[in-house]
Protein backbone atom coordinates (compact mmCIF):
# COMPACT_ATOMS: atom_id res chain seq x y z
CA UNK A 1 0.00 0.00 0.00
CA UNK A 2 2.56 2.21 0.72
CA UNK A 3 4.02 1.61 -2.63
CA UNK A 4 1.20 2.44 -4.55
CA UNK A 5 1.36 5.72 -2.60
CA UNK A 6 4.73 6.90 -2.86
CA UNK A 7 4.71 5.98 -7.04
CA UNK A 8 1.65 7.99 -7.39
CA UNK A 9 3.57 10.86 -5.92
CA UNK A 10 6.35 10.27 -8.01
CA UNK A 11 4.57 9.95 -11.35
CA UNK A 12 2.60 12.96 -10.15
CA UNK A 13 5.78 14.65 -9.82
CA UNK A 14 7.38 13.46 -12.75
CA UNK A 15 4.06 14.18 -15.07
CA UNK A 16 4.96 17.88 -14.31
CA UNK A 17 7.80 18.04 -15.93
CA UNK A 18 5.55 16.90 -19.05
CA UNK A 19 2.45 18.93 -18.62
CA UNK A 20 0.57 19.81 -21.62
CA UNK A 21 1.60 23.93 -20.58
CA UNK A 22 3.40 25.90 -17.74
CA UNK A 23 0.04 26.93 -16.18
CA UNK A 24 -0.65 22.89 -15.41
CA UNK A 25 2.59 22.27 -13.44
CA UNK A 26 1.94 23.86 -10.26
CA UNK A 27 -1.29 21.95 -9.88
CA UNK A 28 0.49 18.75 -10.62
CA UNK A 29 3.49 19.30 -8.06
CA UNK A 30 0.58 20.58 -5.17
CA UNK A 31 -0.79 17.24 -5.31
CA UNK A 32 2.52 15.51 -5.31
CA UNK A 33 4.16 17.81 -2.61
CA UNK A 34 3.90 18.82 0.80
CA UNK A 35 3.98 22.45 0.62
CA UNK A 36 6.46 22.89 3.05
CA UNK A 37 8.49 20.23 1.13
CA UNK A 38 12.93 20.44 0.82
CA UNK A 39 14.38 20.01 -2.25
CA UNK A 40 18.24 19.18 -2.42
CA UNK A 41 18.62 19.77 -6.19
CA UNK A 42 21.57 20.13 -8.91
CA UNK A 43 21.80 23.91 -7.46
CA UNK A 44 21.61 23.25 -3.66
CA UNK A 45 18.52 23.14 -0.84
CA UNK A 46 15.38 25.08 -1.39
CA UNK A 47 11.91 24.54 0.41
CA UNK A 48 8.16 24.91 -0.70
CA UNK A 49 6.07 23.75 -3.94
CA UNK A 50 7.03 27.15 -5.63
CA UNK A 51 11.20 26.26 -5.56
CA UNK A 52 10.36 23.00 -6.93
CA UNK A 53 8.16 24.95 -9.47
CA UNK A 54 11.13 27.21 -10.19
CA UNK A 55 13.22 24.28 -10.83
CA UNK A 56 10.66 22.10 -13.38
CA UNK A 57 9.94 25.41 -15.55
CA UNK A 58 13.56 25.70 -15.95
CA UNK A 59 14.23 22.59 -16.95
CA UNK A 60 10.94 22.88 -19.27
CA UNK A 61 12.45 25.82 -20.79
CA UNK A 62 15.69 23.83 -21.70
CA UNK A 63 17.19 25.70 -25.05
CA UNK A 64 16.55 22.71 -26.69
CA UNK A 65 13.01 22.88 -26.24
CA UNK A 66 10.57 21.18 -23.57
CA UNK A 67 11.97 17.52 -23.25
CA UNK A 68 10.22 14.68 -21.54
CA UNK A 69 10.73 13.08 -18.41
CA UNK A 70 9.74 9.54 -17.40
CA UNK A 71 10.35 7.25 -14.23
CA UNK A 72 12.67 3.92 -15.77
CA UNK A 73 12.59 2.12 -13.00
CA UNK A 74 10.67 0.51 -9.92
CA UNK A 75 9.84 2.72 -7.57
CA UNK A 76 11.74 0.92 -3.99
CA UNK A 77 10.16 1.85 -0.34
CA UNK A 78 11.83 0.55 2.61
CA UNK A 79 9.89 2.28 4.96
CA UNK A 80 9.09 5.94 4.60
CA UNK A 81 12.01 6.52 2.08
CA UNK A 82 11.60 5.89 -1.81
CA UNK A 83 14.32 5.92 -4.46
CA UNK A 84 13.08 5.70 -8.14
CA UNK A 85 15.26 6.08 -11.61
CA UNK A 86 14.76 8.75 -13.89
CA UNK A 87 15.30 10.01 -17.73
CA UNK A 88 14.93 13.20 -19.83
CA UNK A 89 15.59 13.34 -22.99
CA UNK A 90 15.16 16.58 -25.33
CA UNK A 91 12.51 16.81 -27.94
CA UNK A 92 15.17 16.29 -30.80
CA UNK A 93 15.97 12.37 -28.90
CA UNK A 94 19.52 14.51 -27.41
CA UNK A 95 20.71 15.24 -24.72
CA UNK A 96 19.69 12.60 -22.35
CA UNK A 97 20.39 13.03 -18.70
CA UNK A 98 19.51 10.23 -16.64
CA UNK A 99 19.54 10.03 -12.40
CA UNK A 100 18.03 9.15 -9.46
CA UNK A 101 15.83 10.44 -6.81
CA UNK A 102 15.41 9.55 -3.07
CA UNK A 103 12.26 10.72 -1.82
CA UNK A 104 10.62 11.02 1.99
CA UNK A 105 6.98 10.86 2.29
CA UNK A 106 4.69 11.92 4.98
CA UNK A 107 0.58 11.45 4.79
CA UNK A 108 0.79 9.91 0.92
CA UNK A 109 2.87 13.22 -0.36
CA UNK A 110 6.37 13.81 -0.92
CA UNK A 111 8.22 16.41 1.47
CA UNK A 112 11.96 15.65 1.33
CA UNK A 113 13.36 15.09 -2.10
CA UNK A 114 17.34 14.96 -3.37
CA UNK A 115 17.82 14.61 -6.83
CA UNK A 116 21.05 12.68 -7.81
CA UNK A 117 22.03 13.78 -11.56
CA UNK A 118 24.06 11.41 -13.79
CA UNK A 119 25.89 8.43 -13.48
CA UNK A 120 28.61 8.04 -10.04
CA UNK A 121 31.69 6.69 -11.41
CA UNK A 122 34.24 3.73 -10.65
CA UNK A 123 35.55 3.66 -7.37
CA UNK A 124 39.54 4.03 -7.79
Amino acid sequence: MLEESAQSAIDMFLSAFNARDDARVIGLLSQALTSDVVFWGPLGRSEGVAAVERFVLDLRRHPAGAGTMVRCSAVDMPGEWARYRWAFTTPDGGPRLAGTDVVHLRQGRIDQMIVFAGDIGSAP
